[in-house]
């Protein structure tokens, strides 16, 4: 099958049998109808590491990271959108790497990458090391959803946190009652969090619309650990790394989690181009 443009095929298992699948309705309550089937892992070779750089943010290697933002952006796209507008080499540090092997994707401890590449890697702000983001352009399977939770989150103090969580969905999966050939794609959904109080920078998620896979896990996570949280869904009907979906996520670079971190526009479009000659060789995806 093709790339879905999320780090997988397009045989992925969509309708498997207890999916996280998450839903929060517009009202003020917000409340939570998600099916939660945590499945552990079958093998040790579904195990995955996460292997964490000692001494972070100036502790150690066994102790969680204080941190204030954790922005996680899930399928290329989005992890593009962060090396366009956000990262550079000049100002953040790969502080953590996840290894795991599934079905559709296999990732190293590299943090030498290229756009197309499956990984999933961890950055710390270096003026402020309490700013987290979080690329993971991998596929996370079902039983190693569980695992990613508790091993990335078990290393960082929920005090004080909010989570911004950036991806991608394909437009077809959007319901509503008009024809999706008519919606101007790609457009942005959120779902937040009850105790999310931030504006947020595009209309929410009506229902019966839901959000899957790792996006949802995450959100159903603070949801439970009742962390400030805000996931931004880009529905796109071009399932590969495109300039025009990456761009659709610029008006979260307004938004409170992110405007202090967006670096000089003439650097984003030279990224932004390079990212897109997947042709070319080169050392990291945010130089």
């Amino acid at each position: 099958g093709g790339d879905r443009g999320d780090g997988r095929g397009s045989g992925d298992p969509q309708g498997a049998a207890g999916e996280k699948v998450a839903a929060w309705g517009a009202s003020a309550e917000q409340r939570l109808v998600s099916r939660w089937v945590l499945v552990r892992p079958a093998s040790l070779d579904r195990e995955i590491a996460v292997l964490w750089t000692p001494g972070a943010a100036g502790s150690p290697a066994e102790e969680p990271l204080p941190c204030s933002r954790f922005v996680v952006a899930v399928g290329h796209n989005a992890a593009a959108f962060l090396s366009s507008f956000i990262l550079d080499s000049v100002r953040w540090k790969v502080v953590g790497a996840v290894k795991l092997w599934n079905e559709w994707c296999q990732t190293t401890n590299a943090t030498s990458v290229l756009p197309t590449d499956s990984f999933c890697l961890f950055y710390q702000l270096i003026s402020d090391p309490t700013v987290l983001l979080c690329q993971c352009s991998c596929y996370v399977a079902e039983d190693q959803q569980f695992q990613w939770l508790e091993k990335v989150f078990g290393h960082i103090r929920k005090e004080g946190l909010q989570v911004t969580i950036l991806s991608t969905c394909p437009v077809a999966e959007y319901k509503t009652q008009e024809s999706t050939l008519t919606l101007p794609s790609p457009f942005l959904k959120a779902l937040k969090t009850k105790e999310f109080k931030g504006e947020v920078c595009c209309p929410l998620l009506e229902q019966p619309n839901i959000v899957r896979d790792l996006p949802a896990a995450v959100l159903s996570y603070c949801q439970v650990w009742q962390i400030p949280a805000v996931l931004y869904q880009c529905y796109t009907d071009i399932i590969k790394l495109d300039t025009v979906t990456i761009e659709a996520f610029k008006p979260l670079l307004s938004s409170k989690p992110l405007k202090n971190l967006v670096k000089d526009v003439s650097e984003s479009t030279k990224v932004l181009k390079k990212l897109l000659t997947t042709g070319e060789t080169h050392n990291n995806i945010y130089i």
